[in-house]
């Protein structure tokens, strides 16, 4: 039997003992019935702890009933909400409890004896002592992170009383000597009857309980609006089936209710049985075809939207008293009393009842789920946020969504990036605005501060979550927004908010995603004030330290801001010459310690510009309208243009497609070389300006810089490429040749500064004449150097240039058998100016030189310089 309650704890059957107050020492005698009368004694001890059990159930719950605060009071409480309701018994003891667990789950082991001591009259090993008619809650930590909302409110529960009919225990109210007759002539039978008796009492108090819960369910659904009464059908009408409608307990939304609705006005004992559960004789095991599903679906819908239509069921035809009815459906485990069974015993019949009922639930659902499957909820949370009529309910639906992971992973972040931008174009900017981006900001600040008319302040957010996969996730999200928000908001408070978290974000990962999304705001920006800020951006992210932030700039950003500049106007009057006239600033502050850092910066700009120059060149040609992309049209090389960093530097990607792109070029071929460049403005701003600005900055730096030679040996290559090889050998190379005119003349000995000896030589060699690799173009290149190592140690001017040729050079294998033929030249030259100069360079070649090379070039050719009789 269970255990009983009382006032001083659980009241537990004694086991077979003999006891001091139980035994009568008076009816030992020495005939030998010692034993006989020590059983009679315990049982009476049993007797009589059975019915202080009973007593106590009955105090303890009727204690409680009257303790209930007056209705008149908790209306009062109701009104007044600064009044706070008192505590009731049966709350203090729950909480005691919890609290005990509490202390003791935590290792807390003094405070709880200390508590345990305080409260003497509870005993917190046992649940039941608190109450019989209390399920218990989850523990306090549960509680607190669910905001105690899986704990039933205290104003749901209901205590009760429970009385007894005199004649229910008349055994109990006869005198002692009649109970020990009793027990010595039937002991077993009179335990076995008490523990009847008590079973028949927590049978009653549960079926009270239950009918107490239902009957204020219906109560409340009869106070809806739109509620609708029970319809009635004779049985006269419909022979063998009852007519049932389904009542519409409404929460916004309309709902089919399994729970029962035996109280409710005009339906009797009978229907309310038949009501508490749905059962179906006709069911089969097999499913039903797809039509027949159809059908049945469109038959329900129809139902569950008129609810005056009645549903049918079955009657069986039996006689049975309704008591006798409700007592056979006892027996069905069900439960609506709790806050899941009351959404289970609810069925939602309507697309807004649909979503009231997940966001209800989805609070509850989702701490529940493992993190690594919790994505698999981003739908149905994407699906209540959008549909949801409450504005509170889809903000913590949005909030959920965005707390959804504490770490996300880049698949996870993926899958909730997609879901916002799902959001985004189901609901419009407004909502965006207002639901969406609230939420990108708390995962920064934790606060944010609603914008009026455009007007914000750019330094209210504080970018400071402690994990960078949520910052991650942030900026993430502003790029994948960017197309969803109004321009101004896209302009305005989305760029404030990435420029602050490039500069002040410490992790590459998520500086990375700000540049990405910087780019993609660029993509979408139509603001002409933003164009400087912009540039600066660029510059600020061109000198991040990390490696892949850098290369997110030349992949994303920089063909961004180019795409806008163009369409701005801006890309050869302001870009271009502004990142030309820092380099020229930092030249001549630098002239004995360049910064080669901010040198590279703004040089990687310049090369990430090249293919957006040649499609302006391309697009604002004069056969740009005459460009058709049917007739022959040769397909483009695939060599043709230098391998792009992302496919946004493509020139197909930049002009349209390629087969756009192919019919351009065929153009472009024929026009340089047949017909020129004049009217041809955006072309004539390359040649007249950009070269000869680009070639007088490179006879200023300095030669013994690998660094810098290397970087502007690699621009000049690209934009040859990019420009193809008409443009280079008819416009490149000419300029080069005019300045670097082979004649001793042009080299200054006293002054050692002559042209050269400047780093033109080695860019011209390894920039300009080695982008192309046809025979002509070595025979260019080889020819170029043997007459500056001829002019250079005639002049005995210094060899610096021509080092530095050989070294950016031998870093190439592919160019080893060159140099040597080079070389060869050299040694077996007349001049012994000269053939000292060749031995000098073959230290800087042989490193990294294959032995077949070795042993078939170099050795002939140093034999034959140390048999010469300057040695």
């Amino acid at each position: 039997k269970e255990p009983g309650i009382g006032q001083g704890g659980p009241l537990n059957r004694a086991g077979s003992i003999s006891t001091l107050d139980s035994l009568d020492f008076a009816r030992y005698s020495d005939d030998g019935n010692r034993e006989t009368d020590e059983r009679v004694a315990v049982l009476e001890f049993e007797l009589r702890k059975a019915k202080e059990t009973i007593q106590a159930l009955r105090a303890n719950l009727t204690q409680a009933a009257e303790s209930e605060v007056p209705m008149q009071e908790r209306k009062n409480f109701k009104s007044s909400p600064e009044i706070q309701e008192p505590i009731r018994p049966l709350e203090k003891r729950a909480l005691n409890f919890l609290v005990n667990e509490y202390l003791l789950k935590n290792n807390h082991k003094l405070s709880s004896i200390t508590f345990s001591d305080e409260n003497d009259d509870q005993d917190f090993e046992l649940w039941d002592d608190v109450g019989l008619n209390i399920p218990k809650p989850p523990d306090l930590l549960q509680l607190y992170r669910s905001c105690g909302s899986c704990l039933s409110s205290p104003k749901e529960t209901v205590d009760i009383a429970v009385g007894m009919e005199a004649d229910d225990l008349l055994e109990l109210s006869t005198t002692k000597e009649a109970s020990q007759t009793i027990e010595q002539t039937q002991p077993t039978a009179v335990v076995q009857e008490l523990e009847y008796q008590i079973s028949l009492l927590n049978s009653e108090k549960q079926c009270l309980a239950e009918q107490i819960k239902k009957l204020q369910s219906d109560i409340e659904a009869l106070k809806k609006k739109n509620h609708a009464s029970v319809p009635v059908i004779p049985p006269s009408e419909k022979p063998g089936s009852d007519e049932v409608s389904l009542p519409d307990h409404v929460d916004n939304g309309q709902y089919l209710d399994i729970r029962g609705t035996d109280s409710v006005k005009g339906t009797t004992q009978q229907e309310c049985v038949t009501n508490s559960i749905v059962i179906n004789t006709n069911m089969d095991s097999t499913p039903p075809p797809a039509e027949t599903q159809s059908t049945h679906y469109t038959k329900l819908k129809s139902q569950a939207s008129q609810s005056k239509v009645p549903v049918q069921f079955d009657r069986p035809n039996r006689k049975l008293s309704p008591a006798f009815h409700q007592a056979l459906l006892s027996f069905c485990r069900m439960s609506a009393d709790s806050r899941l069974g009351s959404e289970v015993s609810r069925i939602a019949d309507s697309e807004e009842s649909v979503m009231l009922m997940l966001g209800r639930c989805l609070p509850h659902i989702v701490p529940n789920v493992l993190l690594a499957k919790r994505e698999e909820l981003i739908p149905l949370i994407l699906c209540t946020a959008c549909l949801h009529p409450e504005p509170k309910e889809r903000d913590q639906l949005l909030h959920i969504l965005f707390n959804l992971i504490k770490r996300p992973d880049d698949e996870q972040r993926q899958m909730i990036l997609t879901g916002c931008v799902a959001f985004a174009r189901h609901v419009g900017p407004t909502r965006v605005e207002a639901e969406l981006l609230p939420q990108c900001w708390e995962q920064d600040s934790g606060t944010y501060h609603p914008f009026n008319s455009g007007i914000y302040n750019e330094n209210i957010f504080k970018i400071n979550h402690k994990y960078p996969e949520r910052r991650l996730l942030v900026a993430e999200s502003c790029g994948a927004l960017a197309p969803y928000l109004p321009k101004e908001i896209r302009s305005s408070l989305v760029l404030s908010m990435l420029q602050q978290m490039l500069a002040e974000d410490k992790a590459d990962m998520v500086r990375e995603a700000v540049v990405k999304s910087l780019g993609i705001i660029m993509g979408y920006i139509d603001d002409p004030d933003k164009y400087s800020p912009g540039f600066e951006l660029m510059l600020l992210a061109l000198g991040d330290p990390s490696e892949r932030v850098i290369s997110a700039v030349h992949q994303v950003f920089i063909p961004a801001f180019a795409a806008w500049t163009t369409e701005l106007g801006n890309l050869q009057s302001q870009l271009i010459p502004t990142l030309l006239s820092r380099i020229e600033k930092l030249l001549r502050e630098g002239e004995h310690s360049l910064d080669e850092h901010k040198l590279h910066i703004f040089l990687s700009a310049l090369q990430s510009l090249i293919p957006p120059l040649f499609a302006v060149v391309l697009q604002n040609a004069p056969f740009t309208s005459r460009a058709k992309l049917q007739g022959d049209i040769q397909p483009i090389e695939v060599t043709r243009f230098p391998r792009p960093a992302s496919p946004l530097q493509d020139v197909a990607t930049i002009i349209g497609s390629r087969e756009q792109l192919a019919a351009l070029l065929q153009l472009y071929d024929h026009q340089l070389e047949h017909e020129g460049t004049t009217g041809w403005e955006s072309l004539l701003w390359v040649v007249n300006q950009l070269l000869p600005q680009l070639i007088e900055i490179v006879g200023r730096i300095n030669v013994a810089s690998t660094t810098c030679v290397h970087e502007f040996s690699r621009f000049f290559w690209r934009l040859c490429r990019t420009f193809g090889k008409i443009f280079t050998n008819t416009k490149v190379k000419p300029q080069f040749q005019e300045i670097l005119r082979l004649s001793e003349e042009n080299v200054d000995v006293t002054a050692g500064n002559g042209i050269l000896t400047k780093a033109t030589v080695p860019i011209y060699a390894t920039g300009v004449l080695t982008c192309y690799n046809q025979e002509e173009d070595r025979k260019l290149l080889v020819g170029f150097l043997e007459d500056v190592m001829t002019m250079l140690s005639l002049s005995h001017a210094p060899l610096d240039s021509l080092k530095a040729s050989f070294v950016e050079l031998g870093a190439n294998p592919a160019y080893h058998e060159l140099l040597l033929t080079v070389l060869w030249y050299g040694v077996v030259h007349t001049s012994a100016l000269v053939r000292c100069t060749a031995a000098r360079m073959f230290e800087l070649i042989l490193r990294g030189m294959s032995e077949a090379l070795i042993d078939k070039r170099v050795a002939p050719a140093l034999i034959t310089l140390s048999s010469g009789p300057e040695l």
